[in-house]
């Protein structure tokens, strides 16, 4: 993955997801059960949808962590994040999916809501997010998608173990940015 980072020329995430190791790396380290996107769908291929679509990044930092984005190609509201720390003996691998609630508003309202998803390779303490992790996940979403202006307001945030139980938490702890305040519904609802 290191040959995708930024700033090495020709660094671009659409080179990363066509690379034929990457689905493979998803498969292996993203198996936690999902109900986000579609039931009977597994985490690697939801994963896949939302890494695989519109390119975005790939960022380096601290010569450990790495991080690719992307959006699901023709909704790029619906956005995936990895991030992987490479400093540790077997590797903590973290995706991260921004699902729009569409029961709320459109896409285009600047009061539209979305949950973020977060899953490891494995169980991620609520209490202590690695730092790392936090400055990634905020720097993804301080930025609007592409074709928009607008920040997404994350105001649902579940951390789900790798067993499949999902642990709602303030999208402050994990970074998330919002102009609107935190739902309190600890609620999953599953995308069709």
């Amino acid at each position: 993955m290191w040959r995708y980072a930024t700033p090495l020329p020709g660094s671009d995430e659409s080179r990363l997801a066509i690379d034929p190791r990457f689905e493979p790396l998803l498969a292996h380290t993203l198996t936690a059960p999902q109900s986000f996107w579609g039931s009977g769908r597994s985490l690697a291929d939801a994963a896949a949808v939302f890494l695989t679509g519109t390119p975005g990044q790939v960022i380096e930092d601290d010569n450990r962590y790495l991080t690719a984005d992307a959006c699901v190609r023709e909704f790029c509201s619906n956005r995936g994040l990895l991030w992987v720390d490479l400093g540790l003996p077997h590797p903590l691998v973290v995706f991260a999916a921004i699902d729009w609630i569409s029961e709320n508003k459109t896409v285009n309202q600047a009061d539209a809501t979305y949950t973020l998803w977060v899953f490891s390779n494995r169980t991620l303490a609520t209490d202590h997010i690695p730092a790392a992790l936090r400055r990634s996940i905020a720097r993804w979403t301080a930025l609007p998608p592409p074709g928009s202006d607008a920040v997404q307001n994350i105001t649902r945030v579940f951390v789900v173990d790798p067993d499949g139980t999902p642990h709602p938490v303030n999208p402050k702890t994990v970074g998330a940015q919002s102009t609107l305040p935190a739902e309190t519904s600890s609620e999953t609802k599953v995308q069709p």
